[in-house]
């Protein structure tokens, strides 16, 4: 669907080349411009072939060229690339590309129809923009992380990057935008990625539950408090998550299992004083992990298990779809879009791999 667009790609670390992963599955030719040290995720972290996992698994498909931006000819060769291309995408703190001279409004000079999307934390201008945060202080700044909480209301510290994964998704969505809308103006665009405010975009019912109740944790039918939508842990420890919101899924799960008696208590609290609840806690510490597996394929009743990181590769339905698939060059790989056949996978590229290529067909 992309073949055909070029993407310059300046950023490092993980929402960028995110970004730049999934443009790439549809087609894009992505030119990776990386510092003379390379991007810092080649050396952060696990390694693997002397590149951390984190490149390893944002970057294939793509191309690498390294560029000094800071000296005259990785500065010009920049706006040479720049010129020949659609989408230049950047994740540098606000203002280090107009100091370098590659700002919007200089690579319009160069290319005046442009699709320019700037990603960063807290967006290009205004209170906190200049400051340096992470994943976790965009999670908890915009009242996300506040969602995550145990059972004494202690925020948990997640062990996925939410926000850079989000922002990255909104990137697209704006790159996007931005070429359908050069394809009817003629016209280029600027975009400006704050990751927070992404973050806070996912509220829109969290916020009006709040300002309507006072409730700051959602719609309560959605949020554990309920028997029918809820995590319960089985008989070896694994937890299944059962989503029964809608009457004819409670009554089949209740039914299946000859407690009719159960289907009044469809919307019955997850509290310890509540008889159901307890009766159902206590059927699911009755069987084993793999038993409700078993169960949740033959009762159609919205029942999925809490499977590990470990478990997907094996599971039929990732299986079915070849949604985790290990790569020629030796490691695993996730697809973007499990939908589409891949053409060709090319791994990731080792800096400045592409030099001469890149520089060829500018100079055409």
């Amino acid at each position: 669907m992309l073949k055909g667009i070029k993407v310059i790609d300046f950023t490092n670390y993980l929402p960028g080349p995110f970004a730049t992963l999934r443009l790439a599955e549809l087609g894009a030719e992505i030119i990776k411009v990386e510092p003379p040290e390379g991007d810092p995720a080649r050396h952060t972290g696990v390694s693997k072939h002397g590149n951390g996992l984190v490149f390893l698994a944002n970057n294939r498909q793509k191309k690498s060229i390294i560029l000094n931006l800071k000296e005259k000819e990785g500065y010009d060769t920049a706006l040479k690339l720049i010129a020949n291309a659609d989408v230049v995408v950047e994740s540098f703190r606000p203002g280090v590309m107009e100091k370098l001279g590659l700002g919007y409004e200089a690579v319009q000079k160069v290319k005046p129809d442009i699709v320019y999307c700037s990603i960063s934390g807290y967006g290009q201008k205004g209170l906190l923009s200049k400051l340096g945060n992470h994943d976790l202080n965009y999670m908890a700044l915009s009242g996300v992380l506040a969602q995550f909480k145990d059972n004494a209301g202690k925020p948990v510290h997640p062990s996925i990057t939410v926000a850079d994964y989000l922002g990255g998704y909104a990137a697209n969505e704006r790159i996007l935008a931005g070429l359908v809308s050069r394809a009817l103006t003629e016209k280029g665009s600027y975009h400006s990625i704050s990751i927070t405010d992404q973050l806070v975009s996912l509220l829109g019912n969290h916020v009006m539950v709040e300002k309507e109740t006072g409730a700051g944790n959602g719609i309560n039918v959605l949020n554990g408090s309920i028997v029918s939508y809820a995590l319960y842990e089985t008989s070896d420890g694994r937890f299944m998550s059962i989503g029964a919101l809608e009457p004819k899924f409670w009554e089949n799960f209740c039914r299946s299992h000859g407690r009719e008696e159960w289907i009044q208590a469809h919307f019955s609290t997850t509290d310890d004083a509540n008889p159901v609840f307890q009766e159902v806690t206590a059927l699911f510490k009755s069987k084993t992990f793999y038993e409700w597996i078993e169960f949740a394929q033959q009762v159609d009743c919205c029942m999925a298990p809490v499977l590990e990181i470990g478990e997907l590769n094996t599971n039929p339905y990732f299986q079915e779809k070849e949604l985790i698939f290990a790569s020629s060059w030796g490691d695993y790989q996730v697809k973007m879009h499990s939908d589409l056949e891949q053409e060709s996978i090319s791994p990731p590229p080792q800096k400045n791999e592409h030099k001469d290529e890149i520089l060829n067909n500018i100079l055409i």
